[in-house]
Protein backbone atom coordinates (compact mmCIF):
# COMPACT_ATOMS: atom_id res chain seq x y z
CA UNK A 1 0.00 0.00 0.00
CA UNK A 2 2.78 2.37 0.88
CA UNK A 3 4.29 1.91 -2.42
CA UNK A 4 1.40 2.60 -4.12
CA UNK A 5 0.92 5.52 -2.39
CA UNK A 6 3.91 6.52 -3.16
CA UNK A 7 3.83 6.28 -6.37
CA UNK A 8 0.36 7.85 -7.10
CA UNK A 9 1.37 10.94 -4.84
CA UNK A 10 4.62 11.47 -7.64
CA UNK A 11 2.85 10.84 -10.73
CA UNK A 12 0.07 13.26 -9.54
CA UNK A 13 2.50 16.11 -8.49
CA UNK A 14 5.06 15.28 -11.49
CA UNK A 15 1.68 15.39 -13.85
CA UNK A 16 0.62 18.79 -11.90
CA UNK A 17 3.65 20.16 -11.65
CA UNK A 18 4.57 20.25 -15.30
CA UNK A 19 1.43 21.49 -17.05
CA UNK A 20 1.20 25.45 -17.86
CA UNK A 21 -0.37 27.16 -15.08
CA UNK A 22 -4.36 28.30 -15.57
CA UNK A 23 -3.23 31.92 -14.67
CA UNK A 24 -0.97 31.87 -17.86
CA UNK A 25 -4.17 31.07 -20.14
CA UNK A 26 -5.61 34.47 -19.93
CA UNK A 27 -4.11 35.44 -22.77
CA UNK A 28 -6.82 38.06 -23.24
CA UNK A 29 -10.02 38.69 -24.58
CA UNK A 30 -9.66 37.10 -27.76
CA UNK A 31 -8.76 33.31 -27.91
CA UNK A 32 -7.21 31.46 -30.86
CA UNK A 33 -5.83 27.66 -31.41
CA UNK A 34 -2.19 28.37 -28.92
CA UNK A 35 -4.91 28.43 -26.15
CA UNK A 36 -6.73 25.43 -27.38
CA UNK A 37 -3.44 23.28 -27.83
CA UNK A 38 -2.53 24.29 -24.29
CA UNK A 39 -5.84 23.13 -22.80
CA UNK A 40 -5.26 19.70 -24.65
CA UNK A 41 -2.10 19.17 -23.40
CA UNK A 42 -3.88 19.91 -20.09
CA UNK A 43 -6.46 17.40 -20.90
CA UNK A 44 -4.31 14.60 -21.92
CA UNK A 45 -1.85 14.93 -18.93
CA UNK A 46 -4.63 15.26 -16.26
CA UNK A 47 -6.29 12.41 -17.20
CA UNK A 48 -3.58 10.10 -16.32
CA UNK A 49 -4.53 11.25 -12.76
CA UNK A 50 -7.45 8.65 -12.52
CA UNK A 51 -4.90 5.88 -13.16
CA UNK A 52 -3.63 6.19 -9.98
CA UNK A 53 -6.19 8.26 -7.51
CA UNK A 54 -9.69 7.93 -6.53
CA UNK A 55 -12.23 10.81 -7.29
CA UNK A 56 -12.04 12.24 -3.96
CA UNK A 57 -8.80 12.84 -5.04
CA UNK A 58 -9.33 14.37 -8.11
CA UNK A 59 -12.29 15.87 -8.30
CA UNK A 60 -11.58 19.36 -7.62
CA UNK A 61 -9.05 19.53 -10.13
CA UNK A 62 -11.31 18.18 -12.78
CA UNK A 63 -13.68 20.36 -12.21
CA UNK A 64 -11.88 23.00 -11.86
CA UNK A 65 -10.72 22.69 -15.44
CA UNK A 66 -13.92 22.69 -17.07
CA UNK A 67 -14.85 25.68 -15.17
CA UNK A 68 -12.14 27.36 -16.87
CA UNK A 69 -12.94 26.59 -20.59
CA UNK A 70 -16.63 27.29 -19.71
CA UNK A 71 -15.40 30.39 -18.40
CA UNK A 72 -13.60 31.35 -21.63
CA UNK A 73 -16.21 30.21 -23.54
CA UNK A 74 -18.55 32.99 -21.97
CA UNK A 75 -16.41 35.69 -22.02
CA UNK A 76 -13.57 35.71 -24.67
CA UNK A 77 -14.08 36.33 -28.36
CA UNK A 78 -12.90 33.43 -31.46
CA UNK A 79 -13.59 32.32 -34.25
CA UNK A 80 -16.39 29.73 -35.16
CA UNK A 81 -13.95 26.86 -35.16
CA UNK A 82 -12.20 27.89 -32.17
CA UNK A 83 -15.68 28.36 -30.23
CA UNK A 84 -16.37 24.46 -31.17
CA UNK A 85 -13.13 23.34 -30.53
CA UNK A 86 -13.43 25.10 -26.97
CA UNK A 87 -17.35 23.47 -26.63
CA UNK A 88 -15.63 19.91 -27.12
CA UNK A 89 -12.90 20.47 -24.37
CA UNK A 90 -15.63 21.54 -22.21
CA UNK A 91 -17.58 18.39 -23.41
CA UNK A 92 -14.25 15.89 -22.43
CA UNK A 93 -13.65 17.92 -19.06
CA UNK A 94 -17.48 17.52 -17.97
CA UNK A 95 -17.14 13.79 -18.39
CA UNK A 96 -13.83 13.61 -16.83
CA UNK A 97 -15.42 15.41 -13.64
CA UNK A 98 -18.33 13.77 -13.84
CA UNK A 99 -16.47 10.63 -13.48
CA UNK A 100 -14.16 11.70 -10.43
CA UNK A 101 -18.00 12.89 -8.79
CA UNK A 102 -19.36 9.14 -9.34
CA UNK A 103 -16.06 7.57 -8.16
CA UNK A 104 -16.76 9.77 -4.95
CA UNK A 105 -19.52 8.90 -4.38
CA UNK A 106 -20.97 12.58 -5.53
CA UNK A 107 -24.01 11.34 -7.92
CA UNK A 108 -25.76 14.52 -8.29
CA UNK A 109 -22.76 16.36 -9.34
CA UNK A 110 -21.58 13.55 -11.53
CA UNK A 111 -25.03 13.43 -13.37
CA UNK A 112 -24.74 16.90 -14.19
CA UNK A 113 -21.80 17.02 -15.38
CA UNK A 114 -23.36 14.53 -18.14
CA UNK A 115 -25.72 16.11 -18.97
CA UNK A 116 -23.59 19.27 -19.02
CA UNK A 117 -21.39 17.04 -21.03
CA UNK A 118 -24.12 15.66 -23.50
CA UNK A 119 -25.40 19.08 -23.97
CA UNK A 120 -21.79 20.64 -25.31
CA UNK A 121 -21.22 18.01 -27.48
CA UNK A 122 -23.97 18.34 -29.42
CA UNK A 123 -23.41 21.86 -29.95
CA UNK A 124 -19.60 21.40 -30.94
CA UNK A 125 -21.41 18.32 -33.03
CA UNK A 126 -19.22 15.92 -31.54
CA UNK A 127 -20.82 12.59 -32.39
CA UNK A 128 -18.29 10.76 -30.48
CA UNK A 129 -17.97 12.41 -27.52
CA UNK A 130 -22.06 13.15 -27.28
CA UNK A 131 -21.64 9.16 -27.27
CA UNK A 132 -19.65 9.18 -24.85
CA UNK A 133 -22.06 10.99 -22.92
CA UNK A 134 -24.98 9.32 -23.15
CA UNK A 135 -22.92 6.18 -21.85
CA UNK A 136 -21.23 7.62 -18.54
CA UNK A 137 -25.83 8.70 -18.03
CA UNK A 138 -26.19 5.43 -18.93
CA UNK A 139 -23.77 3.95 -16.40
CA UNK A 140 -24.82 6.00 -13.49
CA UNK A 141 -28.29 4.97 -14.14
CA UNK A 142 -27.40 1.80 -13.99
CA UNK A 143 -25.46 2.58 -10.35
CA UNK A 144 -28.46 4.26 -8.80
CA UNK A 145 -31.35 1.45 -9.53
CA UNK A 146 -32.43 2.64 -12.92
CA UNK A 147 -32.12 1.30 -16.31
CA UNK A 148 -29.54 2.39 -18.58
CA UNK A 149 -30.34 0.33 -21.45
CA UNK A 150 -32.25 3.08 -23.50
CA UNK A 151 -29.49 5.60 -22.86
CA UNK A 152 -26.95 2.94 -23.74
CA UNK A 153 -28.47 2.19 -26.65
CA UNK A 154 -28.31 5.73 -27.99
CA UNK A 155 -24.96 6.03 -27.74
CA UNK A 156 -24.08 3.68 -29.67
CA UNK A 157 -26.42 5.04 -31.86
CA UNK A 158 -24.90 9.02 -31.67
CA UNK A 159 -21.55 7.41 -32.20
CA UNK A 160 -22.49 5.83 -35.13
CA UNK A 161 -21.11 2.75 -37.34
CA UNK A 162 -18.06 4.70 -38.28
CA UNK A 163 -16.90 5.21 -35.07
CA UNK A 164 -12.98 4.18 -34.49
CA UNK A 165 -13.11 0.51 -33.40
CA UNK A 166 -12.03 1.25 -29.68
CA UNK A 167 -14.68 3.58 -28.97
CA UNK A 168 -17.37 1.15 -30.27
CA UNK A 169 -15.81 -1.62 -28.25
CA UNK A 170 -16.33 1.02 -24.74
CA UNK A 171 -19.96 1.58 -26.14
CA UNK A 172 -21.26 -1.87 -26.36
CA UNK A 173 -19.41 -2.40 -23.18
CA UNK A 174 -21.31 -0.25 -21.37
CA UNK A 175 -24.60 -1.24 -23.52
CA UNK A 176 -23.79 -4.95 -22.26
CA UNK A 177 -23.51 -3.71 -18.60
CA UNK A 178 -27.16 -2.32 -18.77
CA UNK A 179 -28.60 -5.20 -20.20
CA UNK A 180 -26.60 -7.34 -17.38
CA UNK A 181 -27.82 -5.72 -14.60
CA UNK A 182 -31.20 -5.24 -15.64
CA UNK A 183 -30.88 -9.58 -15.85
CA UNK A 184 -31.05 -9.67 -19.55
CA UNK A 185 -29.01 -12.14 -20.94
CA UNK A 186 -29.85 -11.93 -24.62
CA UNK A 187 -29.18 -8.64 -24.74
CA UNK A 188 -26.09 -8.58 -22.80
CA UNK A 189 -24.66 -11.41 -24.93
CA UNK A 190 -25.36 -9.43 -28.21
CA UNK A 191 -23.82 -6.39 -27.49
CA UNK A 192 -20.62 -8.76 -25.75
CA UNK A 193 -20.11 -9.86 -29.57
CA UNK A 194 -20.13 -6.44 -30.77
CA UNK A 195 -17.75 -5.02 -28.39
CA UNK A 196 -15.23 -8.05 -28.98
CA UNK A 197 -15.68 -7.77 -32.48
CA UNK A 198 -14.32 -4.18 -31.99
CA UNK A 199 -11.61 -4.45 -30.09
CA UNK A 200 -10.34 -7.33 -32.45
CA UNK A 201 -10.98 -5.17 -35.40
CA UNK A 202 -8.72 -2.34 -34.25
CA UNK A 203 -7.05 -0.65 -36.53
CA UNK A 204 -4.61 2.21 -37.18
CA UNK A 205 -7.09 4.68 -37.28
CA UNK A 206 -6.69 7.67 -34.61
CA UNK A 207 -8.64 7.33 -31.45
CA UNK A 208 -9.44 9.79 -29.05
CA UNK A 209 -7.65 9.87 -25.30
CA UNK A 210 -10.72 9.75 -23.58
CA UNK A 211 -11.01 6.27 -24.58
CA UNK A 212 -7.67 5.02 -25.35
CA UNK A 213 -8.23 2.99 -21.76
CA UNK A 214 -10.28 0.63 -23.34
CA UNK A 215 -8.57 -2.65 -24.66
CA UNK A 216 -8.45 -6.33 -25.32
CA UNK A 217 -8.15 -7.09 -21.55
CA UNK A 218 -11.23 -4.19 -20.40
CA UNK A 219 -13.38 -6.24 -22.89
CA UNK A 220 -12.65 -9.47 -20.93
CA UNK A 221 -13.25 -7.48 -17.53
CA UNK A 222 -16.27 -5.70 -19.08
CA UNK A 223 -17.66 -9.44 -19.89
CA UNK A 224 -16.79 -10.77 -16.84
CA UNK A 225 -18.56 -8.51 -14.49
CA UNK A 226 -21.41 -9.21 -17.34
CA UNK A 227 -21.61 -12.74 -16.46
CA UNK A 228 -21.29 -12.13 -12.84
CA UNK A 229 -24.14 -10.25 -12.81
CA UNK A 230 -26.11 -12.51 -14.68
CA UNK A 231 -24.58 -15.51 -12.33
CA UNK A 232 -22.90 -17.27 -14.53
CA UNK A 233 -19.80 -18.30 -12.82
CA UNK A 234 -18.40 -20.75 -15.84
CA UNK A 235 -18.13 -18.10 -18.18
CA UNK A 236 -16.94 -15.31 -15.42
CA UNK A 237 -14.65 -16.76 -13.39
CA UNK A 238 -11.77 -17.41 -16.66
CA UNK A 239 -12.12 -14.23 -18.14
CA UNK A 240 -11.51 -12.44 -14.66
CA UNK A 241 -8.73 -14.40 -13.68
CA UNK A 242 -6.89 -14.03 -17.37
CA UNK A 243 -7.70 -10.25 -17.43
CA UNK A 244 -6.82 -9.79 -13.82
CA UNK A 245 -4.06 -11.42 -14.03
CA UNK A 246 -2.12 -9.18 -16.50
CA UNK A 247 -3.94 -5.81 -14.47
CA UNK A 248 -0.71 -4.31 -12.61
CA UNK A 249 -1.36 -3.53 -8.75
CA UNK A 250 -0.24 -0.41 -9.43
CA UNK A 251 -3.40 0.46 -10.39
CA UNK A 252 -5.42 -0.52 -7.52
CA UNK A 253 -8.76 1.19 -7.53
CA UNK A 254 -9.99 -0.66 -10.78
CA UNK A 255 -8.39 -4.09 -10.03
CA UNK A 256 -9.55 -4.05 -6.27
CA UNK A 257 -12.94 -3.37 -7.62
CA UNK A 258 -12.83 -5.86 -10.66
CA UNK A 259 -11.78 -8.54 -7.80
CA UNK A 260 -14.87 -7.96 -6.23
CA UNK A 261 -16.91 -9.46 -9.42
CA UNK A 262 -14.87 -12.60 -8.74
CA UNK A 263 -15.09 -12.98 -5.45
CA UNK A 264 -19.05 -12.89 -6.27
CA UNK A 265 -18.80 -15.47 -8.81
CA UNK A 266 -16.81 -17.76 -6.77
CA UNK A 267 -19.55 -17.80 -4.34
CA UNK A 268 -22.27 -18.49 -6.78
CA UNK A 269 -19.90 -21.80 -7.83
CA UNK A 270 -19.80 -22.12 -4.23
CA UNK A 271 -16.30 -21.79 -3.36
CA UNK A 272 -16.46 -20.13 -0.48
CA UNK A 273 -13.18 -20.14 0.69
CA UNK A 274 -11.71 -18.84 -2.73
CA UNK A 275 -14.06 -15.73 -3.16
CA UNK A 276 -12.92 -14.59 0.63
CA UNK A 277 -9.21 -14.87 -0.07
CA UNK A 278 -10.21 -12.37 -3.34
CA UNK A 279 -12.00 -9.92 -0.94
CA UNK A 280 -8.95 -10.23 1.57
CA UNK A 281 -6.80 -9.40 -1.65
CA UNK A 282 -9.74 -6.38 -1.96
CA UNK A 283 -8.82 -5.34 1.39
CA UNK A 284 -5.28 -4.49 0.54
CA UNK A 285 -5.48 -3.17 -2.96
CA UNK A 286 -8.26 -0.87 -1.40
CA UNK A 287 -6.84 0.64 1.46
CA UNK A 288 -6.54 4.57 1.11
CA UNK A 289 -8.02 5.01 -2.31
CA UNK A 290 -10.10 7.97 -2.93
CA UNK A 291 -12.71 6.12 -4.44
CA UNK A 292 -16.48 4.46 -2.52
CA UNK A 293 -16.70 2.12 -5.24
CA UNK A 294 -14.66 -0.72 -4.13
CA UNK A 295 -15.51 -0.78 -0.26
CA UNK A 296 -19.16 -0.68 -1.39
CA UNK A 297 -18.60 -3.69 -3.57
CA UNK A 298 -16.49 -5.12 -1.03
CA UNK A 299 -19.39 -4.65 1.60
CA UNK A 300 -22.25 -6.39 -0.64
CA UNK A 301 -20.11 -8.93 -1.30
CA UNK A 302 -18.75 -9.75 2.53
CA UNK A 303 -22.97 -9.65 3.58
CA UNK A 304 -23.05 -12.61 1.19
CA UNK A 305 -20.02 -14.69 3.15
CA UNK A 306 -21.37 -14.05 6.23
CA UNK A 307 -23.47 -16.57 6.45
CA UNK A 308 -20.31 -19.13 6.29
CA UNK A 309 -18.60 -17.29 8.99
CA UNK A 310 -17.56 -20.77 10.49
CA UNK A 311 -15.18 -21.19 7.75
CA UNK A 312 -11.70 -19.76 9.51
CA UNK A 313 -10.51 -17.91 5.79
CA UNK A 314 -14.48 -16.09 5.97
CA UNK A 315 -14.05 -15.35 9.83
CA UNK A 316 -10.68 -13.88 9.40
CA UNK A 317 -11.72 -11.75 6.07
CA UNK A 318 -14.93 -10.70 8.13
CA UNK A 319 -12.61 -9.56 11.36
CA UNK A 320 -10.31 -7.36 8.89
CA UNK A 321 -13.50 -6.24 7.34
CA UNK A 322 -14.79 -4.35 10.33
CA UNK A 323 -11.75 -3.24 12.20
Amino acid sequence: MLRREFLGSTVAAGLLTSLPQPTKLAVGRRVGSDVVSLLRERIARLRRLDDFLGGADTFQVYAAEYEATANLLKHTRYTQATGRDLLALAAEQAQQAGWAAFDAGRLADAERLYSTSLHAAKEAADPLLAGNSLAYLSYQLVSTQRSGIEAATASCEAAGGDAPAVVRALLFGRLAWAYAVAGEGQGTEKALVHAEEAITSYGSSAVPGWAEWMDATQVKIVAGRCWTELHRPLRAVPALESALAAYDDTHARDKSLYLTWLADSYIDAAEVEQAASVISRVLDLSAGIGSVRPRQRAAAVLRRLAPHRNLPLVADVMERAAS
